[in-house]
């Protein structure tokens, strides 16, 4: 059952998050935002010596932010292009507040995507009937 549902599961949220507006489904499918993922990236034309230069007020600020509890988790991206964050915020803008204290921000050498998200909806059917409100 268990890979079944991990088979299943990401292409009935992609279904969920693709016709939500459109057709009309009601709030109840859409997860209510508990974090925000930042996916940042080198504006074009920034350096890496301009960025280094930065990085070590950088780490200090972000490891602040973390102890805070306002940033989750922190990962560099695999493709070497950047970093990714997981923001304790309910709403983008708020992520977008945290993220702008940052050096790199303040330097406008970043490059942020904000996307809200929350938890995986479709899990709403193995709790039962009753459990859809």
């Amino acid at each position: 059952m268990i890979p079944f549902l991990m088979a299943v599961l990401p292409a009935v949220s992609v279904a969920q998050s693709q016709s939500g507006a459109a057709s009309g489904v009601p709030s109840v499918a859409i997860p209510k935002t508990t974090e925000v993922l930042v996916i940042e990236t080198a504006r074009q034309g920034v350096t890496a010596d301009q960025i280094m230069a930065v990085i070590p007020s950088e780490i200090r600020a972000t490891v602040k932010l973390y102890l805070e509890g306002k940033i989750r988790q922190w990962y560099s991206r695999g493709d070497g292009k950047g970093v990714v964050f997981l923001v304790e915020a309910k709403t983008e803008d708020e992520a977008r507040a945290i993220m702008e204290t940052l050096p790199l921000a303040k330097e406008h050498l970043m490059d942020h995507q904000y996307i809200p998200v929350g938890p995986l909806m479709p899990l709403r059917a193995l709790m039962g009937p009753g459990a859809q409100q």
